[in-house]
């Protein structure tokens, strides 16, 4: 279950990207706020304090503006060019009693019976689409893979999801499989057979030489 935790935030006069980099550079991250038929805000989060709290699985947090305080939750995270750092949030404010549509973490659990075989495990979907309520989003799905043998696999719709969640992942989806290392190693040598241009300058040079030996 989402815990809330209280974040402080400051409000943003000034929008764009020249800004938004002089408010990181104040260890401090842009954020937007919207939802609940309201203008949309723009404010700013201690860096530290957000991403602890990212980092320990909270998505729902208590945002306190001056004397106001909202419950909101974190509807997208935008990253810097190598993936690393957290450049800008998306807000959204939320009653604790209402629904809502939410991507979560995949993860995967326990060694495959495959695997001792000499199978191997591949990840195909590493998140879900769920709908719930606010207070009960999961930090993660866990996945078992214990029980899956060479050639076993796991769609979106065998999975267990916790109580009161929802799957809105199209249940044919393909999550986890148990694969033949030989069969990986053959279907990846034919899909760099099938993607390989073809070299005619190579070719040509070999036809060229051909009629100069004759």
């Amino acid at each position: 279950m989402a815990k809330t935790l209280v974040l402080k935030a400051q409000k943003r006069e000034q929008t764009g990207s020249k800004f938004a980099v002089k408010v990181r550079s104040q260890g401090r991250i842009p954020a937007v706020v919207y939802g609940h038929k309201k203008e949309p805000e723009t404010i700013s989060l201690d860096t530290h304090n957000l991403i602890e709290g990212l980092h320990h699985g909270h998505r729902l947090f208590n945002v306190q503006l001056g004397r106001k305080k909202e419950t909101m939750l974190v509807k997208d995270i935008q990253y810097d060019h190598l993936g690393r750092e957290v450049i800008h949030v998306d807000l959204m404010r939320v009653d604790v009693t209402e629904t809502v549509k939410v991507t979560v973490p995949v993860e995967v659990k326990g060694v495959a019976k495959g695997t001792h075989a000499g199978g191997i495990i591949v990840e195909h979907l590493n998140r879900l689409e769920v709908e719930c309520r606010v207070t009960d989003i999961p930090e993660n799905i866990l996945v078992s893979v214990k029980e899956l043998d060479i050639g076993d696999s796991l769609h979106a719709g065998d999975l267990e999801l916790p109580d009161g969640i929802k799957l809105l992942t199209d249940a044919s989806v393909l999550v986890v499989a148990c694969s033949e290392v030989a069969a990986m190693a053959a279907e990846e040598v034919e899909e760099e057979a099938a993607t390989a241009p073809e070299v005619i300058g190579e070719v040509k040079e070999e036809e060229e030489s051909s009629e100069e030996t004759k």
